[in-house]
């Protein structure tokens, strides 16, 4: 009498062959080789810890067999087949109760990913690592339920073929035959949130039309910070797309979208997702986010997108549920535990995450990331996670260029140089210092973080010139020195900004910064931030002054949101002037859906009457034609003119070079002008070109700026570009 084989995984011919058993064992675990002689040929290993053979076999346990012991080969006959696997001529395995009882083929091809679900010619292939876990069952949801327990591979994987799985179908896993079902870590799509089951996405359905799109190189861009849930009324991918072209025709270049893993919730920022695979449910399917990709890219737009591997949300992580190993406890994150990149069993996480990388590139086609808060990724491994996330992002592109900007609060070199010298290679970095001294210059406050600057027009000429402000000097704000020499740098790798998410967010009522100064300081400040050689970002609305704030807003249950309101008050506690209980009275409460649909654009403000509209399509444009964009390195100089005005010259290798003028204090006039940077090339003289007091952007008119007896007037509140203009022969 042979008896049942309670085997993990299912080998089906669909025809009635003889299938062949070889029994061997190794050190690390007794295994089976199955060969089904049906074309094509498919041999599978699967772990033997509790299969069983006839009778006349013993069974295979690492304590009764040695390594090198084998059994002999047996054929099992048609009957045989039937009544141990469960087969029957051209029909699928049979159900056994909840649970199906099947043989996995050995995959005919390589898995394009490691780990979650992946469609393949031969059914689904589900991976998952769960070292927690001795045993793990998929349980497919919908259209028909059924169970098909996973091999155990050894260091903790489990993987099954089911040839019956297709696309849309619904899944879960069922970890050592307990009650409860966890959706997939790496699941695609969660079409009910990280709490539902996880749905299967075949990436090849979607009808690409990018072939020819080659990827940006961070030179020149313009880069466009957006929030897709906030972008527009509607909140959706579609919605987005149609507004792409107008940015286009604004000049922006790049698109930085905030991050989209799902989370708990119907709003929020997204830096505390859980499915780091799956793009939120709350703004379409993943093909809507596919489409408007590849829409970007028919328009010449690069996108790239935010990402958070430094912590996970705490609503729907079920992370701790497949492996311990997931997090440390060496080191301290400030928003929660940090991931486990160099201590035991950190391999299968730091495989985690390079795969979502690589995913996002491969299955996205996105040009790029940006890599969330990375001073709270910790890695003491001899190669640091982000340089090992750059080389997969790099690779899996191509020929493809690819752009990868950190976000790095202590100005660390090592993220900019490249691997062959100890860096980690990435493109940029957010410069917070050229943020923080333009906050001081247009508000006045230089109070908590900003109290180290001064809005001064030196720092304004430095951060144009070298980037961070702060390279290695004392920082009284946090008592140590803050920054590393970056003089070597090219400008291109700092991102300037006057407003992003989080400091607009930071002003406790989410006031952006137009609102905060006044329209003259602002206009200047946008010119010093578009045509600077560094690279500029705008914050999704800056462009035409949007009406809405963008304050802090999450979805979550009582208790968390208890917590995360308390949380965000002590922030931002360290701003004297938002710590007085008349200010707190002021701060919306982030879990009231009112706070999120106060954020939410009207793209109709965006129009060609806007004045400052027109001031920012105007810049981007004269950026584009002007030498401002060449962001050679030290291919900028700059003078302090008095206590509110600089000057930067834009040089070229011609008679082409070009002064910018800015006056943050009122109206001065110049005589003498002992600067050499103001004196035109021989056979020149200067003429404006452009002016922040044109009337088009509701300034108060341009007036001459150089006398006939030598006194410069520059007006106050304002920036001014000067071209050479050849003098007349007589």
């Amino acid at each position: 009498m042979l008896r049942p084989i309670p085997c993990p995984t299912f080998l089906y011919c669909g025809r009635n062959e003889s299938i062949k058993a070889e029994h061997y064992c190794t050190r690390s675990a007794p295994q089976i080789e199955l060969t089904a002689d049906c074309s094509p040929k498919v041999t599978r290993r699967i772990s033997a810890s509790s299969i069983f053979f006839p009778n006349s076999l013993s069974h295979c346990s690492k304590d009764q067999l040695s390594t090198s012991e084998q059994t002999r080969a047996i054929s099992l006959s048609t009957v045989e087949q039937t009544e141990i696997f469960g087969l029957t001529k051209g029909k699928s395995p049979v159900t056994e109760g909840p649970r199906v009882k099947t043989l996995t083929t050995r995959r005919q091809k390589a898995r394009r990913l490691p780990i979650g679900a992946e469609v393949t010619a031969d059914g689904v292939d589900f991976r998952v690592w769960a070292p927690n876990a001795e045993s793990i069952d998929v349980v497919i949801e919908s259209p028909t339920a059924s169970t098909h327990e996973l091999m155990a591979e050894g260091e903790g994987y489990f993987s099954a073929l089911v040839q019956s799985a297709r696309a849309g179908m619904r899944y879960r896993y069922r970890l050592d035959q307990g009650s409860t079902l966890y959706p997939d870590l790496a699941s695609r799509y969660q079409p009910d949130g990280p709490r539902g089951p996880s749905a299967i996405v075949d990436p090849g359905v979607f009808a690409w039309t990018d072939t020819s799109w080659r990827g940006p190189s961070l030179k020149g861009q313009v880069i466009y910070e957006m929030h897709v849930g906030a972008f527009t009324r509607e909140g959706t991918w579609k919605a987005a797309a149609k507004q792409l072209s107008v940015l286009v025709d604004l000049g922006v270049t790049v698109l930085e979208v905030m991050p989209v893993a799902d989370f708990v919730g119907t709003f929020g920022w997204s830096y505390d997702g859980v499915d780091l695979f799956a793009p939120t449910r709350l703004y379409g399917d993943p093909d809507d986010m596919r489409r408007f990709i590849d829409n970007a890219h028919a328009l010449g737009l690069g996108v790239i997108l935010d990402v958070v591997y430094n912590h996970i949300g705490s609503a729907g992580n079920y992370f701790p549920k497949y492996a311990d190993a997931y997090f440390t406890g060496r080191y301290k994150c400030d928003w929660g535990q940090p991931f486990n990149f160099d201590g035991p069993d950190a391999a299968p996480v730091r495989e985690f995450f390079l795969t979502n990388a690589q995913y996002w590139i491969q299955e996205f086609h996105l040009d790029g990331l940006r890599l969330d808060a990375t001073q709270q990724i910790f890695d003491a491994s001899p190669e640091h996670i982000l340089a090992a996330i750059t080389q997969r992002v790099r690779e899996t592109a191509g020929a493809r260029g690819t752009i990868l900007i950190g976000e790095n609060e202590p100005q660390d070199v090592r993220l900019l140089r490249a691997p062959e010298r100890g860096g980690f290679g990435l493109d940029a970095l957010w410069n917070d210092d050229f943020h923080h001294t333009a906050h001081v210059a247009l508000t006045g406050q230089n109070e908590a973080y900003y109290s180290d600057h001064r809005g001064s027009p030196q720092e304004f000429i430095s951060a144009a010139k070298w980037g961070f402000l702060f390279q290695g000097q004392y920082y009284a704000w946090q008592k140590q020195g803050r920054g590393t020499p970056v003089l070597d740098m090219e400008p291109a790798h700092f991102v300037n900004f006057l407003d992003n998410h989080d400091q607009v967010a930071n002003s406790g009522r989410g006031d952006r910064i137009h609102s905060l100064t006044n329209p003259g300081l602002y206009r200047a400040l946008t010119a010093l931030l578009l045509l600077a050689p560094n690279t500029p970002m705008l914050f999704m609305g800056q462009e035409y002054a949007a009406a809405q704030p963008f304050l802090y807003f999450a979805d979550n249950e009582p208790e968390l949101a208890a917590n995360v309101r308390k949380g965000r008050t002590d922030s931002l506690r360290q701003f004297p002037s938002l710590a007085s209980s008349a200010m707190k009275d002021q701060m919306a409460d982030p879990s009231d859906r009112a706070t999120f649909e106060r954020c939410q654009l009207d793209p109709s403000e965006r129009s060609a009457d806007n004045p400052t509209y027109r001031l920012h399509r105007d810049l981007l444009k004269m950026r584009r034609v002007h030498p401002f964009n060449a962001q050679q390195h030290r291919g900028v100089d700059g003078a302090v003119l008095s206590s509110d005005a600089f000057v930067l010259r834009f040089l070229t290798e011609g008679p082409s070079d070009r002064l910018f003028i800015v006056n943050l204090g009122r109206d001065l006039t110049m005589v003498p002008a002992p600067e050499p940077l103001l004196g035109p090339p021989e056979g020149y003289e200067w003429v404006i070109y452009w002016s922040s007091e044109n009337p088009d952007y509701r300034g108060g008119g341009i007036s001459p700026l150089a006398e006939d007896d030598g006194r410069w007037q520059i007006p106050g509140h304002a920036a001014i570009v000067l071209g050479p203009s050849a003098i007349a022969k007589t």
